[in-house]
């Protein structure tokens, strides 16, 4: 008699391939004779309408319910070179076992890679949680973890150096000094979104970075052209907003590395509020002038710009605006470069659906 697996064992002797068969509202897996052993490939190596067996990180799982009221999951599942989301009906046999599992999981999957008018989806037939054993097949979870080509030490040094060079003169920067120092070790590995930008290992680290060295052009380039108006715009104010704007990011996700899980803080309280109290917090003891601090805090709390989008209040002074929109070039630049690296179409333009919501010219090589 052939053994049936339950979904969560072992994925079979020698991961040959199975028959799914449905029992009790669950997958399990039969062992047909005499067949070959099942491909394994890297989810960014599928080619629309391939199968095959492939390791992939559940990297999110929300519910969310339908006009009539049903349940269903949104999924992403990814490696560290592709992210595929799409929708897990409550009528499947694949619902219950996503429903079983927490973001953050191995998966072992047999699954369809298919491009539809809503984007690259897949059609999973089989999955189960990884195992030791799938290190002989080539699992190794780092692989399936995206994250910043830029050394994160680095990165975190060079932020040091930018507030020292910058903030030296500054009562904010022993403030700014000992956020960082206190957060150091989450920065390293945050992301900076779950889907939009830089959302990867040590993507919330990038973004800041790039977000404080757009924000210090913008001043100089203010400052110089209209020197006598210099005085205007506070550099410190400027940097300081730039280096923390996001930095209620570190309380906002779940604490495991290159999780896009929002915690449940994060949910209820959004990284904005979480940041200026970060800022109150670390303000205690410290010398700052009220209406210094109150300044900075208004930066972190408008950056969004938009109540929908966060933001607790707008952006109403010439910092603010600044960091704001150095924010907003950094974010959108990452959702452009997503967007090109998730579409699958051969067009010159990709498809509309996307985070930006409408169709973007692909790079052109000139």
């Amino acid at each position: 008699m052939i053994p049936r697996i339950p979904v969560k064992g072992k994925f079979c002797q020698g991961n040959l391939p199975e028959k799914c068969l449905p029992d009790a509202g669950r997958l399990h897996f039969r062992l047909p004779s005499g067949t070959l052993t099942a491909m394994i490939v890297p989810l960014h190596e599928l080619e629309p309408n391939q199968e095959a067996d492939l390791f992939a990180l559940l990297a999110e799982k929300e519910l969310t319910r339908t006009k009539e009221g049903k349940p269903y999951f949104w999924v992403t599942f990814r490696d560290a070179h592709r992210a595929v989301r799409f929708p897990v009906w409550s009528d499947t046999a694949l619902y219950r076992e996503i429903k079983s599992l927490k973001p953050g999981t191995c998966c072992k999957l047999r699954a369809i890679y298919r491009i539809t008018s809503f984007g690259p989806q897949l059609e999973v037939h089989k999955i189960r949680i990884t195992e030791d054993a799938d290190a002989q097949d080539g699992f190794n979870p780092m692989l399936l973890r995206p994250a910043s080509p830029i050394s994160a030490e680095k990165m975190f040094e060079e932020l040091h150096e930018l507030a020292k060079l910058h903030l030296d003169k500054s009562k904010l920067y022993p403030l700014v000094l000992h956020i960082l120092k206190e957060h150091r070790e989450v920065l390293l590995f945050r992301v900076a979104s779950r889907q939009h930008h830089h959302n990867y290992i040590s993507g919330l680290l990038e973004h800041t970075l790039s977000v404080t060295k757009i924000a210090i052009a913008l001043v100089e380039h203010y400052h110089k052209m209209y020197p006598d108006k210099a005085k205007d715009i506070s550099r410190p104010l400027v940097v300081s907003g730039a280096m923390l704007h996001d930095i209620g990011k570190v309380r906002e996700y779940e604490s495991d590395i290159g999780s896009l899980a929002h915690s449940a803080v994060g949910e209820l309280i959004g990284h904005a509020i979480l940041g200026r109290d970060i800022v109150r917090e670390a303000a205690l003891g410290l010398e700052l002038e009220s209406a210094e601090q109150t300044h900075l805090e208004h930066i972190i709390v408008s950056h969004q710009r938009f109540a929908d989008w966060g933001a607790a209040k707008p952006p109403m002074s010439l910092e603010a605006m600044i960091v704001h929109h150095a924010d907003s070039c950094d974010a959108l630049l990452g959702c452009f470069w997503n967007t090109f690296s998730q579409d699958a179409t051969e067009q010159e333009l990709t498809s509309k659906k996307n985070v930006i919501g409408y169709p973007l010219l692909k790079p052109q090589d000139v």
